[in-house]
């Protein structure tokens, strides 16, 4: 039995021998192995005829083997041998040598970006609870370094009318300061990605403290702040390629030459105007009145100020209009919410300029049963923000699928929480080399008829997935992780979330006293609309009292997925990769 680290891959070594080999891995190595090794014309026959890659050289063959057997610390003279049988399975088990997915950007980047779904953040500044959490730049920040291009801020003015605050507003959230989060962002914004982020802002400000927000966001962003010339209108919207390395503000255009006197955001200002996303909406309504016998205006904790000379954010400095454009300026997506009446007037189309409209979960659920039909074609060119139900308190989040199937680009989740949503956003947004922007299948940009979610289709390619092995919990965790007196016992929960009709769950047999489990087991799943599909793959391990541990977990992109025996890396609750535990699994599609 050989035994070695993979640098920069394991924390710890691990040791595989022929016993550990996976049934179906074993045959492959009779097809391919010659004398023990796999070469490197083997391993080129191996990646064409199992891997379904075609393109394979012989060239990039010799190139794996060189990177794994360096990466094993194994010595040059064996490279002309190609690589041992455990070598080889290390091989298959490497995620950076052997990806399930594409991890580099090969979607067309240069359509408007009502055609892409947005990886999209709700409350982004709440760390925690939506009702006592304290909001800061913390949250934004790791946010956006794990891709989220959509930054959702609340802006209310603090208690003397002089500075901007962002908070969860009539609740008792701790404020942040509007430029600590606009600093984040900037220093922050393409770490993840190179594509646009848009800044979504809730503003429930006067005329005076939109002016200055106007000059913070300006005055911190520079020249990577997009924003149109004045006399440009968009009938359509630019592209992600076109705004790289840019951001872009998207709010409710505020209403022309209001009064310059200072208006106070009182509780009737801000409950009539529909366009505002509130706390609550109608779900809350008595807490909304034990809230306010708390506190009439947001919470009182004043921040320091910002760190400006008091002549350059005087509300009444004349700036120059090259220098500073106006809020109003600044705003590249109109966005709107419904106003009363009828939810589907809010998805009118014609030929006016292209905006955003937002809905609330339970909104966005009555169209989706009522007028399907409606919302696809308001968002072939329009943007569809979706912001989860107002009594999701502790930061749940609600079934991203439901938007996404109907088109909805901006799919709003609180990114603070964890759970099995946002693990199937965090898997979505895996498609496209995780930039944040995945491209919308045709079947939903079509311009010559609209699908109609309600049709009943046919399956159109069956996933064959075969669960082989596990390996990297003993590392990672320790012996007595799970059970104190002996090895675990793990089992799969496996299936797809997708359309209603290829949405299942099934699971594998209980492997007992195994830390490297193989289960060699094979499950078929006919998907009738592929593009929409996730793989769900969750480790558990078996407990008798009834609780079982959790083991890890992935959501994979089925539309992404490559072919053939695939690394899968596991990841815990919150979405962080477990580093050193993962599957290997075989994909085929029929």
């Amino acid at each position: 039995m050989s035994s070695y680290k993979v640098l920069g891959l394991f924390s710890r070594s691990f040791s595989l021998d022929s016993a550990t080999i996976p049934t179906d891995v074993q045959e492959v190595l009779k097809e391919y192995a010659e004398n023990g090794h796999v070469g490197a014309e083997k391993l080129q026959r191996f990646l064409v005829e199992v891997q379904g890659e075609a393109q394979a050289t012989k060239s990039d063959a010799e190139h794996f083997i060189d990177l794994q057997l360096r990466e094993s610390k194994l010595l040059p003279k064996l490279h002309s041998q190609g690589l041992s049988l455990d070598a080889f399975l290390h091989y298959l088990l490497n995620p950076l040598l052997n990806a399930p997915y594409n991890r580099v950007v090969h979607h067309d980047m240069t359509k408007p970006l009502s055609h892409y779904y947005i990886y999209t953040g709700h409350n982004s500044y709440l760390t925690g609870n939506q009702l006592s959490s304290d909001c800061s730049e913390k949250p934004i920040i790791s946010a956006l370094l794990r891709g989220v291009r959509v930054i959702e801020l609340d802006l209310w003015p603090d208690s003397n009318e002089e500075n901007i605050h962002v908070l969860h507003g009539r609740t008792l959230t701790a404020p942040v300061e509007l430029l600590k989060c606009i600093e984040a962002i900037k220093d922050h914004a393409f770490v993840a990605s190179e594509f646009p982020v848009v800044i979504t802002l809730e503003d429930h400000l006067t005329p005076s403290l939109q002016s200055l927000a106007a000059k913070i966001i300006t005055r911190t962003l520079g020249s990577i702040l997009y924003f149109p010339e004045e006399t440009e209108s968009f009938k359509e919207f630019p592209s992600p390629q076109s705004l790289k390395r840019r951001i872009i503000i998207s709010t409710k255009p505020p209403k022309e030459y209001l009064s310059g006197k200072s208006q106070k955001v009182s509780e009737s200002t801000y409950e009539k105007d529909a366009t505002q996303e509130e706390p609550w909406g109608d779900d809350l309504p008595s807490y909304s009145k034990q809230i306010d016998s708390h506190t009439k205006d947001p919470p009182s904790t004043v921040p320091p100020e910002p760190d400006y000379e008091e002549s350059d954010l005087d509300s009444g400095t004349e700036v120059p209009e090259h220098e500073h454009p106006t809020y109003k300026q600044l705003i590249m997506i109109h966005a709107g919410k419904p106003r009363g009446g009828a939810l589907k007037d809010a998805l009118a189309v014609g030929g006016e300029e292209v905006k955003r409209v937002s809905l609330s979960e339970p909104q966005l659920e009555k169209l989706a049963k009522e007028y399907p039909l409606e919302l696809i074609r308001f968002t072939k060119r329009n943007i569809l923000r979706i912001y989860p139900y107002g009594l999701r308190l502790n930061s749940s989040n609600y079934n991203p699928l439901v938007a996404w199937s109907h088109g909805a680009q901006m799919v709003a989740l609180n990114m603070q929480g964890y759970g099995r949503p946002l693990w199937l956003v965090q898997g979505f947004f895996r498609a496209n080399g995780g930039c944040g922007y995945v491209k919308k299948p045709e079947y939903l940009l079509a311009n010559d008829e609209i699908f109609d979610p309600r049709q009943k289709q046919p399956v159109k390619v069956t996933l064959k997935v075969t669960v082989c092995m596990g390996i990297g919990w003993l590392e990672r965790f320790g012996k007595k992780y799970f059970d104190s007196f002996s090895p675990p016992d793990f089992y799969l929960r496996i299936g797809i979330a997708g359309v209603e009709a290829d949405t299942i769950m099934k699971e594998t047999k209980i492997m007992e006293d195994e830390w490297i489990p193989k289960w060699n087991e094979q499950f078929e799943f006919p998907l009738t609309v592929p593009e929409m599909a996730l793989l769900r793959i969750e480790v558990h391990e078996h407990d008798m009292s009834g609780k079982d541990d959790f083991g890890g977990q992935t959501c994979l992109p089925v539309a992404e997925l490559k072919t053939g025996f695939r690394s899968v890396p596991l990841h815990d609750k919150k979405g962080d990769e477990l580093s050193g535990v993962r599957l290997l699994v075989r994909f085929q599609f029929i």
